[in-house]
């Protein structure tokens, strides 16, 4: 498919994650799609990203992902976004906080000739969002890094 096409797809999925019209999928992601970064619990197929996404939507039912960075060609296409929500649900087993999140994520897909993904790999910052639900503490700052010793060397490898 075209570089347009695939860009098209994309704008596709967001408009489908930010609308919850999630069974559009199906027509987004090909059936035998691999997802080398799959939730834990996620599933196959588009049937699996649509229980990721209903599962992310009930958490955050306000949930939007916008786009601020795309790259594509003929074959791929890269983006690095936002996500931004209110958890009005449970989330990872954690009740309800009412907080706000602003996280950044970056996905890459691959596509068939029909336009569809076939490929996905992707990151969230999932810390991040722990964080601001107040699940988790923010980490030390590593303006000075600890330290790293191991035990001399015997120098045989």
């Amino acid at each position: 498919m075209s570089k347009e096409a695939n860009i098209a797809t994309t704008k596709k999925m967001g408009d489908a994650v930010n609308s919850g019209r999630l069974e559009e999928f199906h027509d987004i992601f090909a059936s035998g799609v691999k997802d080398h970064d799959p939730a834990p619990d996620q599933g196959d197929g588009p049937e699996g990203f649509i229980k990721f996404f209903t599962q992310f939507r009930s958490a955050f039912p306000d949930l939007k992902i916008a786009v601020e960075h795309m790259t594509a060609d003929d074959d791929s296409v890269a983006i690095a976004y936002t996500v931004t929500g209110t958890q009005d649900g449970p989330f990872q087993g954690i009740p309800s906080t009412g907080k706000k999140i602003k996280a950044r994520g970056v996905q890459i897909a691959k596509f068939n000739s029909d336009g569809k993904i076939t490929e996905r790999w992707g990151s969230s910052d999932e810390a991040g969002i722990m964080q601001q639900i107040g699940v988790s503490k923010p980490t030390a700052h590593m303006d000075n890094p600890p330290a790293i010793t191991a035990p001399a060397s015997t120098g045989k490898i």
